[in-house]
């Protein structure tokens, strides 16, 4: 009996399609608490991403005026905060880069040091420490999970449940690079969103909703599937000091691009009121999205939703979409190529060029030398 519960326990972490997000090795230092299983057997983790800057020092004033000179581009907040964000994430990246390659065998293969070795000076044990993590944690005396509680309850920390390694139909549950690229963008154009009204398509674990909750008034953070919107929604309830000091509010929903309508249902646990539809469809200034273009029958369905529902908006919007273009080796092409996202690009273009009377759609890329508030590598292909 244990051995056949065992062996269905592991099939959802070790299909042979299993997608892994890279996120939490580019988080040096951070502990990764695992505090459950799901309802699909598959380990949770508890992760506290820190911000740079906190959100309480954003919202006091502290606001970034930009200034280009030549290549180089510095935001400034009182005293050069961005310069010295910039600046540390680079000391820190070029850190990690040396250890991890010291620690490579022959072959290429990754030596992990479970303690850090003997150190001549204090930077050289830090150092050993950063290599080590993630640490993977299992909750053990009853006060674990208390202990981390109080050291991520801050104003400048982001805590977020999600899973590591899932099959392709639940990534939603991973966290992934280009959540923090859209977060870095609202927090560097926090006046733009101030007291809007928001809807994010495919949230996820909701980490770009949770910040995006910390400047808009309202949030309608969706995705589909009970498990992950629970996740979702626990994420909201973790992060609720953020949003607190601006009176942000997010409401975790249903929303099946598959599907012509809102779910209405009410005996469905992530359903609209007639009352939210409404809401949404008179208020809403702003749609974003991070991520969610690796499908091609999954682009073209969330287009469709995109065009069904800004098609009934009383008002013009703004659409965001942030995204990383992963490169494959395909037999068809022969070639390294990027398929998920040119179908992307050709699906935006026939969105632009669509004749439509009523409403027209414009596209404008935007530059990514913001300033960066959230440790993560910020790859040339984000």
């Amino acid at each position: 009996m244990g051995d056949v519960a065992e062996k269905e326990m592991d099939n959802p972490m070790f299909r042979s399609d299993t997608v892994l997000s890279d996120v939490h090795l580019h988080c040096p230092s951070q502990r990764h608490l695992m505090v459950r299983l799901n309802a699909v057997g598959q380990p949770v983790f508890l992760s506290c991403f820190k911000l740079l800057w906190s959100t309480e020092d954003l919202a006091s004033g502290k606001h970034m005026r930009e200034t280009t000179t030549g290549r180089e581009h510095q935001c400034r907040s009182g005293d050069d905060l961005c310069d010295e964000g910039r600046s540390d994430i680079k000391k820190k990246e070029e850190i990690n880069s040396e250890g991890i390659e010291a620690l490579l065998d022959d072959d290429g293969d990754l030596e992990v040091v479970r303690r850090p070795q003997s150190a001549s000076d204090l930077q050289a044990e830090d150092l050993l420490r950063d290599i080590v993590c993630p640490v993977i944690l299992m909750k053990g005396k009853e006060d674990a999970f208390e202990d981390e509680e109080q050291e991520c309850t801050c104003s400048d920390i982001v805590k977020i449940e999600h899973t590591m390694a899932t099959p392709l139909e639940d990534v939603g549950k991973q966290v992934w690079r280009a959540a923090f690229l859209l977060a870095d963008y609202i927090l560097f154009k926090r006046d733009t969103f101030m007291s809007c009204s928001v809807l994010e398509l495919g949230g996820g674990t909701g980490i770009t909703s949770i910040i995006m909750g910390t400047v808009a008034k309202r949030v309608y953070c969706t995705d589909v599937g009970e498990d992950l919107l629970a996740m979702c929604k626990q994420n909201v309830a973790l992060n609720k000091h953020l949003m607190e000091p601006g009176g942000g509010e997010i409401k975790v929903k249903e929303l099946d691009w598959l599907k012509d309508e809102f779910c209405t249902d009410p005996e469905a646990p992530y359903s609209w009121s007639e009352e939210e539809i409404a809401d949404l469809l008179d208020h809403c200034s702003v749609i974003m999205a991070a991520d969610v273009f690796y499908d091609d029958d999954l682009t073209d369905a969330l287009f469709r939703t995109l065009y069904r529902i800004t098609h009934n908006m009383r008002n013009s919007c703004t659409v965001y979409l942030a995204l990383e273009k992963r490169l494959n080796f395909t037999l068809r092409h022969m070639d390294v190529t990027c398929e998920a996202y040119s179908h992307f690009r050709n699906t935006l273009n026939d969105l632009e060029n669509l004749q439509n009377g009523k409403i027209k759609y414009t596209v404008e890329p935007i530059k990514l030398d913001f300033c960066q508030f959230l440790v993560y590598e910020r790859i040339e292909q984000l």
